[in-house]
C-alpha cells in the first residue's frame, strides 16, 4: 500500500470512530417515555394553533392591504331633474301672451 492511501485510510477510520459516540447519542435521543410523549404531543398541538393563527392574521393582513390598493372610484353627482318654467298662453286682446313662473 503506498504512504496516501495508508494515511486516507488512517484519516477515515480515525474520523469513522469519532462519530460513533455521537451517533448512539442521537439515536439514544429518539427514546421517549410515555410522560414526555403527551408533552411532545401538547408542544406539536401548540405549534399547529399558532400557525394557524399566524395564517389567520396574515389574510387577514393582505385583505385590509388589498381594500387599502382598491381605488374607490367618486361616485356620479345625482342627476336633479330640472324644473322647467310652465308658461301658459293667455289670450290677451287679440294676441296671446306667454306667461311663465
Amino acid at each position: 500500500m503506498s504512504a496516501l492511501r495508508l494515511s486516507t485510510v488512517l484519516v477515515s477510520a480515525t474520523l469513522a470512530t469519532a462519530m460513533l459516540p455521537s451517533a448512539s447519542l442521537s439515536a439514544s435521543a429518539q427514546v421517549v417515555n410515555p410522560a414526555d410523549r403527551n408533552l411532545l404531543v401538547q408542544q406539536n398541538e401548540l405549534q399547529m394553533l399558532e400557525n394557524r393563527l399566524q395564517r389567520q392574521q396574515f389574510q387577514q393582513q393582505q385583505q385590509q392591504f388589498r381594500a387599502q390598493d382598491r381605488q374607490i372610484a367618486p361616485l356620479p353627482r345625482p342627476e336633479v331633474p330640472q324644473v322647467k318654467p310652465s308658461c301658459q298662453l293667455q289670450p290677451s286682446g287679440s294676441s296671446f301672451v306667454s306667461t311663465c313662473r
